[in-house]
Order: structure tokens, then sequence, then C-alpha cells
């Protein structure tokens, strides 16, 4: 594994309908950051289709398998550049139908993550809830884990992550607004401090049959560390140098002997039962 990865964020503009454009505009970008370094190239969610569909009718004809063409010319790519990609589609699975983010590597399409959290927004209102645990990928640029948008805010996502020894956790997004969201700022932030990962999170920009996009993609290293910042409406391609070793060290020494921390094995999971039981009266807590 190399000491240090240069990672890519694509701040694209898909354009829904229009699966032909938005995979060229993937190729394309994805050649130009590989041509400049990047192992790793991360697109928005749904990327390949747009986002903002009035029904699942409409969005299906576009919809493919994991591996299917899109992944397979995607694959092409990645093997003749040697750079890995991750980028948002709708996945049919039979009669079932996914938010997902498809991981492509050099040796072929090595993982896909089905969108667990689900905001009522977009094609997420007609897709079904994800059906596959949140993985972590070990390849040779680093231990990769993904998640899709709404999942951010949820922290036990990530934290799942970082108990699978990820290094690097990428979140494809679709958020919504005219301006940066502080929250998604903060979020972000605190997702990598509180498991001491990396967080790359893209963005797409661009206004969709009403809703606005408003970028602002970012990467922030284990500290909770701005390291890249992209432009706030605009498309732009940003990079990061990242190495992955120092997400390994989860044992933070500010004095030694006398402040300590490590936010993996200072847990109490023996006391945190509540948080998988389901809520089976959701009126109480309104």
């Amino acid at each position: 594994m190399d000491s240090s990865v240069k990672i890519a964020g694509v701040q694209m503009n898909p354009t829904i309908l229009n699966k032909e454009k938005n995979l060229g505009t993937i190729l394309k970008s994805a050649r130009k950051a590989a041509n400049s370094g990047a192992r790793l190239v991360v697109f928005p969610e749904a990327a390949l289709t747009g986002y903002c569909f009035a029904s699942l009718q409409e969005a299906a004809p576009l919809a493919e398998t994991v591996p299917g063409p899109s992944t397979d010319t995607i694959a092409g790519l990645c093997r003749n550049l040697g750079t890995h990609v991750i980028v948002g589609l709708i996945e049919r699975d039979g009669d079932q139908y996914y938010n997902t983010a498809a991981f492509v590597s050099p040796q072929g399409v090595i993982g896909k993550y089905r969108k667990l959290h689900l905001p009522y927004l977009g094609i997420d209102r007609f897709l079904n809830h994800g059906d596959l645990p949140p993985a972590v990928y070990d390849t040779t640029i680093g231990r990769i884990g993904i998640g899709i948008c709404y999942d951010l805010a949820f922290p036990e996502h990530c934290r799942v992550l970082a108990l699978d020894e990820a290094e690097i956790v990428v979140n494809i997004t679709n958020w919504p607004g005219t301006t940066t969201d502080p929250h998604f700022v903060r979020l972000v932030h605190v997702r990598a401090y509180e498991n001491t990962v990396y967080y790359i999170a893209v963005n797409r920009v661009g206004t969709e049959r009403g809703w606005s996009f408003f970028g602002s993609s970012m990467a922030v290293d284990p500290l909770g560390t701005s390291l890249a910042l992209a432009k706030q409406n605009e498309e732009d391609l940003f990079y990061v140098e990242i190495e992955p070793a120092l997400a390994r060290q989860k044992h933070r020494i500010s004095v030694p002997g006398e402040l300590e921390v490590d936010r993996i094995r200072d847990r109490r999971p023996e006391l945190y039962g509540r948080l998988v039981q389901p809520l089976h009266d959701a009126s109480r807590i309104r």
C-alpha cells in the first residue's frame, strides 16, 4: 500500500434523463484526474442519471445492474489508467431499485453500496432501502468505506466502518440548497474526528426541476482538519493528498501518561444495546 494517495473529487452537474451525456462527463473527468495522478476519483450521488425524478416509472429505464454497461465502460478506463472510481447511479436488481454507489477498480467492479437511509426527496421516495451492510474495501490505495448523502446524518454508519478499520470514508451526495449548509460542514468534520478517519464528501451542483445543489465538496483529515474545499454552486475538480497510516493511529497522546484517548478502544459497547433496538412507538419521541 502506498504511503500517500492522491484523491480527486468531481463536483459535476448531471443532466437528468441523459445517461449518455453524464457518462461522457464521468469518463472525461476521470481521465483528467487520473492523468494528474489521482488514484481514486469520486463522483456525486446519482451522477449517471440525475436525481429529481417524479416517479419510479420515469427513472426505471435509466437503471442498470452493477456490474452493467456503464460500470463496464468505466472499468475499461480504470484498467487503462490504473485508477479507481466511485460513482452514483440507480441500480436495478430484479424488480428492486436502489440508490447505489459503484466502486470500480482496474480489476473491474469490486463492490457496491446501496443507500441505507432514504429521505423523502427525489428518486429516494420510490426506491428500496439498501439491504447490504456497510462494507470496507481493502485496496491498494487504502481501506475504503462508502456512504451516500443522508447516511452522513447517522453516526452509526460511519462508526461501523471505523470498527471495520476503514481509513477513508467516501460520501457521495446530492445535498440541496442555494448556499452551503453549515450542518453539512459540521457533520463531515465530526464524522472524521470522532472516528479518526479521512472523510471525503462529494456533492453535485446545478438546478434540477426546481431543486438547487450547492456543491462545497470537501475533504477532512482524521483530526477533523479541512484539507480541501470545492467551489460553491460551480462545477469543480479538487485534489487532496492523504496518508492512510494517519487514520490507523487511533490512540491519541496529548500529554503522555496524563492525557491519552482512543475513541475506538474507549467505547463501552456492552451498555449501548438500546442503539440496535427497533423503535416500536415513534410517537413517544415526536
